[in-house]
């Protein structure tokens, strides 16, 4: 086993917030990257309807489908396949197509959710790139498909595309604030951005 893969291990086997989330029912540690941003940020209520961009395996789509109760919609869309999840619609597709507008009908959703990552290369430009492709992609989406009041969180990494990538979002929105959750490791360049209410020229019918 590579160095690196024996460090990943150890530091997964040792990290509370997997011994947690095993504890408690999630898919991933990533659910307590949410609940605390929500806790903080107030960003679910019950009846809310909330879309969850690259979704896999689920855990962001768990603790959105319980924070909307009752009455409240979630829809997770990922490339790979999202086992069943109480009270989520889980799609297998690629967001920038039509399949989640379609499950939305004429809904717009409260809440758009974005911790989707690309496929990382290693090579500190391109994965800053391609994550920035994967935000601007995501922004284009809540153009159609998000209130005009809601709120969108993204996924960025600390490093040469990030300014640009807070610039696409003040360009869409009235408020953007970065936030960096406990459970997103120290180490980790990985941060998160919230945004809220679209510009009115952003708005689209």
């Amino acid at each position: 086993m590579a160095k690196s893969s024996k460090q990943w291990l150890r530091r997964h086997v040792t990290d509370p917030y997997v011994r947690k989330a095993k504890e408690q029912g999630y898919r991933s540690r990533s659910a307590f990257k949410l609940l605390e941003m929500n806790q903080k940020e107030k960003l679910l209520k019950a009846g809310m309807t909330v879309v969850d961009l690259g979704a896999a395996p689920g855990g962001w789509s768990q603790v959105a489908a319980e924070k909307v109760r009752p009455g409240g919609r979630v829809i997770a869309i990922d490339l790979l396949e999202i086992a069943p999840i109480t009270g989520v619609t889980a799609l297998k597709g690629d967001f920038r197509e039509s399949s989640l507008l379609e499950a939305l009908g004429s809904a717009k959703a409260d809440v758009v959710l974005c911790d989707a990552a690309p496929n990382l290369s290693g090579i500190a430009l391109t994965d800053q790139a391609r994550q920035l492709e994967l935000a601007e992609a995501a922004v284009d989406l809540c153009r159609k498909a998000l209130k005009p009041e809601g709120v969108f969180v993204v996924k960025a990494f600390h490093g040469s595309a990030f300014d640009a990538m807070v610039r696409t979002l003040r360009s869409a929105f009235a408020s953007v604030r970065t936030v960096k959750p406990a459970a997103s490791r120290g180490e980790s360049a990985e941060t998160y951005v919230v945004a809220r209410r679209l510009s009115a020229e952003q708005e689209t019918a």
